[in-house]
C-alpha cells in the first residue's frame, strides 16, 4: 500500500544508545512516520522456547491496529489424539504377540491413550504388514515387524505387497531371539568344531530339520553350509513341533531351533546343544558358545522384532514413540518377563534399526541365491 513501510524482524539483541533497558530499539520520532522499514527485534533465537514468528497478521482482541505479527506457540504434546492401533501380522499366542502385548500395555500408560493390539494374520504375515504400509502416517497405526517379513521376505517372495524399506519408518528394534543349534545324541560331536569336522567327513549324510522352507531355521542351516563348506541336507516340516519330535526320535540329526522349543529336552539330556546363532552368548544358555566365536566371525542368524510406522510419519512422532518404547523395555518387570522366554532386548535408534533391516535383506538374499531357494 502506498506510503506504508515494511515491518521485519531481526533475531538478536539490540545495542546502542537507542536500545532501551529490555534491549529493544526505540522508535525515532519523525515528522512523517515511518520514513523507512521498521526493524522489529526479537531477543530470542528463531523458533526458541517462546515460539516462532507467524507470517500471518495477528487477529482478535490481542492484535493491535498496527497489524504486528503474532508470536505463535508450538507444542509436541498433541500426539496421540486417539487410541493407537498396534498391528501384529500373526495369530495370537506366538512370540510376536507376546512382545506386542507386553510392550503395548505399558505403552498405553506412557502415551495416555489405549494401545490396541490387532492380530491380522495371513499371507505369512504379509497381510498385516500391508495394512500398516497403506495406513495414514499419523502415528496412530504401528506394526510389529519380524525378520521373516522384513529381512527374508524380499528374497523368497516374487512379489510383496509392500516395500520393507520404502513403505515404513523404523521406530526401534525391540528384541532379538537367537536360535540354538542342537543335535541328536547319536551325532558324534560335542561342539560346533567337532560337528563341522564330522560333516566334512560325511557330506550329504547329515539331515537338518526346519519348520518350513525359507524359515529362519532353514536359512541358518544353509548359511552354515556356505560358511563352513559342508553339505547338510534340508528336511522341511510343517511347523517346528513335528520337526522336534523327529529330531528326538533320531529321524533327523540336527536342527536350528528356537530356545523355548528344545530347552526342556536339553535339560533332560535328550538333545545336545552345539552352539547359538546370536552375535553374543545367550543369557538363557550362557555356557553354549556362539558359532561366530567358534571360528566363523560374523555368523548370526537370530530372529528379530521391531516396531515400525507408515512411511511419512512425522519425525517428532517417531521420536516420541521410540523414547517411550525404550523406557518400557528398561522396566524391570518387562525385562524379566521377556528375557525369561528367550528374548534379548535391544531398543536401538530408528536409524540403527533402518540400517539393520537393509543389512539383513542383503545377507539373506545372498543365502537364498546360493541355496537355490525359488521365490514363491
Amino acid at each position: 500500500m502506498a506510503g506504508m513501510a515494511a515491518v521485519y524482524c531481526v533475531h538478536g539483541i539490540a545495542h546502542g544508545e537507542r536500545a532501551n533497558a529490555a534491549g529493544f530499539y526505540a522508535i525515532a520520532s519523525t515528522t512523517i512516520y515511518p520514513t523507512k522499514p521498521i526493524r522489529f527485534v526479537v531477543p530470542f533465537a528463531n523458533g526458541g522456547a517462546l515460539g516462532h514468528v507467524s507470517r500471518r497478521p495477528a487477529r482478535g482482541e490481542s492484535a493491535n491496529a498496527a497489524g504486528f505479527y503474532a508470536i505463535a506457540s508450538t507444542t509436541n504434546n498433541s500426539y496421540p489424539t486417539k487410541p493407537v492401533r498396534f498391528v501384529v501380522p500373526f495369530a495370537p499366542g506366538g512370540s510376536t504377540d507376546t512382545l506386542a502385548r507386553t510392550v503395548g500395555q505399558k505403552l498405553s500408560d506412557a502415551l495416555g491413550q489405549q494401545v490396541v493390539v490387532d492380530n491380522r494374520s495371513g499371507g505369512n504375515g504379509n497381510i498385516g504388514m500391508e495394512i500398516v504400509a497403506r495406513a495414514a502416517p499419523d502415528g496412530h497405526t504401528i506394526v510389529l515387524g519380524y525378520i521373516a517379513n522384513l529381512g527374508i521376505g524380499p528374497s523368497v517372495f516374487d512379489r510383496l505387497p509392500f516395500d520393507p524399506v520404502k513403505d515404513f519408518a523404523p521406530i526401534t528394534q525391540l528384541a532379538a531371539a537367537p536360535n540354538i543349534f542342537v543335535a541328536h545324541p547319536s551325532v558324534p560331536a560335542k561342539s560346533i568344531k567337532e560337528f563341522i569336522a564330522y560333516a566334512k567327513a560325511n557330506p550329504n549324510k547329515i539331515n537338518f530339520a526346519s519348520a518350513a522352507v525359507a524359515s529362519l531355521g532353514h536359512l541358518a542351516g544353509e548359511l552354515l553350509n556356505a560358511s563352513a563348506g559342508i553339505k547338510m541336507q534340508h528336511v522341511p516340516y510343517k511347523g517346528s513341533g513335528q520337526a522336534v519330535i523327529d529330531l528326538l526320535a533320531g529321524q533327523v540329526q540336527v536342527m536350528f531351533s528356537g530356545m523355548s522349543s528344545v530347552m526342556p529336552h536339553l535339560k533332560a539330556g535328550k538333545l545336545r546343544a552345539l552352539a547359538v546363532t546370536g552375535a553374543q552368548r545367550s543369557p538363557a544358555a550362557p555356557e553354549v558358545p556362539t558359532i561366530a566365536e567358534s571360528g566363523f566371525p560374523g555368523f548370526e542368524a537370530s530372529a528379530w522384532y521391531g516396531v515400525l510406522a507408515p512411511a511419512g510419519t512425522p519425525p517428532r512422532i517417531i521420536v516420541r514413540l521410540h523414547d517411550e518404547i525404550v523406557r518400557v523395555l528398561k522396566m524391570p518387570d518387562v525385562k524379566e518377563r521377556l528375557e525369561n522366554v528367550g528374548f534379548e532386548l535391544v531398543g536401538g535408534t530408528p536409524e540403527a534399526f533402518g540400517a539393520y533391516i537393509k543389512t539383513e535383506i542383503q545377507k539373506w538374499a545372498r543365502v537364498v541365491k546360493a541355496s537355490g531357494i525359488k521365490p514363491e
